[in-house]
């Protein structure tokens, strides 16, 4: 499985790089915290699967990058290859690029 840091997704987005930002954590997780991606949380992922980007990079995160990486699994499954993992979820974020962001 494919692994991105915190550090170059901030890299990607400092240089409004085109991906997609999946985050399959629950709606209130979300709204505590959130780095604007779309929201699907991981029970729907198969579900909503056509909100999943095929033609562009997507990066899939959660909280600690566990449920994240069962997404990607999930949707490889159904024939997507252009998945990453965030490495470590919004808690790798806050800890190495936000330590002001509010996290539950």
């Amino acid at each position: 499985m494919k692994e991105v840091t915190v550090q170059e997704l901030k890299d990607m987005m400092d240089r409004n790089e085109e991906f997609q930002l999946i985050d399959v954590r629950e709606p209130f997780e979300y709204e505590v915290s959130n780095l604007n991606g779309v929201n699907i949380p991981l029970a729907g992922i198969i579900i909503e699967a056509e909100k999943v980007a095929k033609d562009i990079p997507v990066i899939i995160q959660c909280r600690s990058g566990k449920r994240s990486a069962q997404a990607v699994m999930l949707l490889e499954q159904q024939g997507y290859s252009n998945l990453a993992n965030l490495q470590g979820g919004i808690l790798a974020w806050k800890d190495q690029i936000n330590p002001d962001m509010e996290v539950y």
